[in-house]
Order: C-alpha cells, then sequence, then structure tokens
C-alpha cells in the first residue's frame, strides 16, 4: 500500500500494552499501542526509533510481527506492517499462554 492508500484504512483507537524489538536487537520495550489497522499501528513509548528503522512488535494473539517506522513525533510513532495483519484477533482476550497474557490491557492511567 501507498502512503496516500494507508491513510486512508479504517484505524481502531485502543490502549493495549505491547513489545518491541528495534532493528533485530535483543532489546525489549515496552510501548502502548495507541491505535491499529491491518496495515500499521500507532505505538507510545520511551524507546529511540528514526524513520525507516526495522521493528518488530508482539501484538496480543498473533505473535511478533514486522514493520517499519513510518513516521515519529516525541514519543509517538507509527509502525506500517510488512504483511497486513486481522485487528479483530488483537482486540480479543488473550488466547492463553505467556506471551498473550504479558499484552494485557493497559491500567488506567498508564
Amino acid at each position: 500500500m501507498s502512503n496516500s492508500e494507508t491513510r486512508q484504512v479504517d484505524r481502531e483507537n485502543l490502549l493495549l500494552l505491547a513489545q518491541l524489538r528495534v532493528d533485530g536487537s535483543d532489546s525489549i520495550h515496552r510501548v502502548k499501542l495507541r491505535n491499529l489497522s491491518v496495515g500499521g499501528m500507532m505505538a507510545e513509548g520511551a524507546v529511540k526509533v528514526m524513520r525507516g528503522a526495522r521493528v518488530e512488535v508482539e501484538l496480543r494473539n498473533l505473535g511478533w510481527i514486522e514493520g517499519t517506522v513510518a513516521w515519529k513525533q516525541d514519543d509517538r510513532f507509527g509502525i506500517a506492517f510488512v504483511d497486513e495483519i486481522d485487528p479483530g484477533r488483537v482486540r480479543n482476550p488473550p488466547t492463553g499462554g505467556d506471551a498473550a497474557n504479558a499484552n494485557d490491557a493497559a491500567p488506567n492511567g498508564a
């Protein structure tokens, strides 16, 4: 999808926690998932990323998803996924396993 096409895709606002790896690093960062669509997401967190950086994000019920940082502003940044996902699966309750439970909804005020 081109940039203009991805801006037209429906995005759903939500607040979940996710884990992020940058450029194949073993370091894992915790980020807030602010909105999600089939082609990407907006994350928020104190992570040093640059536009164009390759990332992997662990999404509830989907596992690790590859993407690229599309934009960055302050502590928020957009990730364009390499492959489209089913956002509905991420919104569903965890399907079991430790990794799924690690991405439960953020507590109030987080």
